[in-house]
């Protein structure tokens, strides 16, 4: 039998998880002790006086039970002559969307409920735009909780009419709308005398006969997972067909590094196969010795997928801590994981059209093409949370851009300078004394006769950087820039030194990572915010606290000390030719003086 996969989502408190115990009820797929147990947990956790209350068939978590809520997302199977289902009840509360995103990222179709008394809500239209977005076209609208209206007809027409309106904008092939009581069951499996005015199809009657999405039998896909060598006689790649049918001899193109070989044997452990249908999970042995590694994949060699990094992508962000432009996170697609940034800013549960980057080549399709190629995660860096999800829409440019060979290299600036080059990377507090011990450093250093630079935070801001202001977002801006220059002055052979406030680790990651291992020295200016704001040589922290500089470190925007830095100099101890001292023995160390 058919399986459709559908999720039923909406807005808080809509009756979505009672709709799916009526149906598993009304299926009678619910046994005995089922029942009881039901029964039993209605009298004592119920929200119906004592009656059946269907939501505690799904909502499983003792929270959810005691509140009345859905938390998790639940998955729940059932069947009828018709069709086999699996329904995944997702949260309607705001702050789960991200569970709501997993619910619908691999559904056929949607059940959106809301409530006839309160009509579209934000969560709905969030919910709405989310299932579209994830390429869900078949929408299924129930009017739930219509007997608490005396099943009226002009309310129901009203709620109807504002969500198509709404709906008009989204990419969806058809929305069938139907009125609802899940709690008495009323058009959830048979049609009801309480709506006579109605003569559309029952909502299992919609589940049973909505067309799933055509499965595209098109040119073969094999994501690569694991390059499988056992011993030295044997080397296959295993992973899983995307799409297609992958066919012994067939002859496939590797994405992204681009050679074409043929499939000499399809390998599982039952023995070699001819071809291998979408969704096999096999072991690829190929003609020639290509260089695969995990997240290639293998395309029919005359229709492969693209390969690029730049797209124009829909992003969902998922995190309290919003979407930083310029911000370095990773992505997960397919089996690769990369660098990523994006061009926009985007709160907790907002969605958005973004330019993303990613910092190597990936294989892509569309989303609509390939839900698998065409979708990814996003990383945070440091906590390896998942903050985002996206969607591939095209992608903006073909990988064209490539690194030009150059004569005079790093390595021969490093010979006619005599000295190793570095990037010093002093970040503290304003007012910490950054500036004054980077240029007692650079005296030093210039004095020994090293070539040297010298990176000012506000020195930057005249020129550069004089586009940027103090939000997060250009504070983050402002530091990639600088991290980018600082990279490319130690490809010119000079000591480097760099005295910003550089409130994020993410940022200082960054910079850390553009420059070769021991090229860089991480030197925390540690002075206590007390003692900054004593000095205060600018004046800035009496703005601050007037509130006329908004989002000043240490005041109102945090900063974010390192945790491991390679010299701490505690500036309540130290005067600052001293900590300049301890610099430079540092940088004595790693061969740059």
């Amino acid at each position: 039998m058919e399986l459709l996969r559908f999720i039923t989502c909406g807005s808080v408190d809509d009756g979505k998880s009672t709709l799916i115990g009526r149906l598993l009820y009304e299926s009678k797929l619910l046994y005995a002790d089922h029942l009881a147990a039901l029964e039993a947990d209605s009298r004592r956790v119920g929200t119906r006086g004592g009656d059946l209350d269907f939501a505690l068939l799904v909502d499983g978590l003792a929270a959810e039970r005691e509140q009345g809520i859905t938390i998790d997302v639940a998955y729940r199977f059932f069947a009828t002559e018709a069709r086999r289902f699996i329904v995944a009840d997702t949260p309607g509360h705001e702050q789960y969307t991200r569970n709501m995103v997993t619910g619908a990222s691999t559904a056929d179709a949607a059940v959106l409920l809301l409530d006839a008394r309160k009509g579209v809500l934000s969560q709905t239209r969030r919910h709405a735009r989310i299932v579209s977005l994830l390429g869900i076209r078949h929408v299924a609208v129930a009017v739930n909780k219509l007997d608490l209206l005396g099943y009226s007809q002009d309310a129901f027409e009203q709620v109807r009419a504002e969500f198509l309106e709404f709906s008009a904008g989204l990419d969806l092939d058809g929305i069938t709308c139907v009125p609802m009581s899940a709690t008495e069951g009323v058009n959830v499996v048979g049609r009801s005398d309480l709506t006579p005015w109605y003569d559309g199809p029952t909502l299992l009657r919609w589940l049973e006969t909505v067309a799933p999405p055509t499965r595209r039998d098109g040119p073969s896909r094999f994501l690569v997972q694991w390059v499988n060598r056992p011993d030295a006689t044997f080397r296959g790649l295993s992973g899983r067909v995307l799409d297609g049918t992958l066919k012994r001899d067939e002859t496939v193109r590797l994405v992204p590094g681009g050679g074409t070989t043929t499939v000499a044997r399809i390998v599982t452990m039952d023995g070699d196969l001819e071809e291998a249908p979408t969704g096999s999970s096999v072991t690829v042995v190929l003609a020639d010795d290509v260089d695969a590694s995990r997240g290639d994949v293998l395309g029919a060699a005359g229709d492969p997928p693209g390969a690029a990094d730049s797209f124009q992508a829909r992003l969902v962000w998922l995190h309290e801590t919003g979407l930083l432009p310029g911000r370095q996170y990773l992505a997960k697609i397919g089996a690769r994981t990369v660098g990523f940034t994006a061009t926009k800013a985007l709160g907790l549960n907002e969605i958005g059209v973004d330019t993303v980057h990613f910092d190597a080549p990936v294989p892509f399709e569309g989303y609509r093409a390939n839900r698998d190629l065409g979708s990814f995660i996003v990383l945070d860096r440091l906590s390896n949370a998942t903050v985002g999800a996206g969607m591939i829409d095209f992608a903006l440019s073909p990988v064209n851009v490539r690194w030009q060979a150059l004569t005079v290299d790093k390595r021969a600036r490093i010979a006619r300078n005599g000295h190793r080059p570095c990037v010093v990377w002093l970040t503290g507090l304003s007012g910490a004394g950054k500036s004054t011990i980077a240029d007692l450093v650079e005296r030093t250093l210039h004095a020994e006769g090293r070539h040297t630079f010298l990176l000012d935070g506000d020195n930057v801001r005249h020129g550069l950087n004089s586009d940027l202001g103090f939000t997060d977002a250009d504070r983050v801006e402002n530091i990639r820039r600088i991290a980018e220059v600082a990279a490319l002055m130690v490809d010119a052979g000079l000591v480097v030194l760099v005295s910003f406030i550089s409130p994020f680790r993410a940022e200082r990651a960054l910079a850390r990572e553009l420059v070769d291992e021991n090229e860089f020295c991480e030197v925390f200016v540690d002075t206590p915010l007390e003692v900054a704001e004593q000095r205060d040589p600018k004046g800035l922290y009496r703005k601050a606290r007037r509130g006329e500089l908004a989002n000043f470190t240490g005041i109102d925007s945090p900063y974010e000390p390192p945790l491991q830095p390679e010299v701490r100099l505690d500036t309540t101890m130290l005067s600052p030719q001293a900590a300049a001292d301890a610099v430079v023995a540092r940088l004595r160390t790693l061969g740059a003086c």
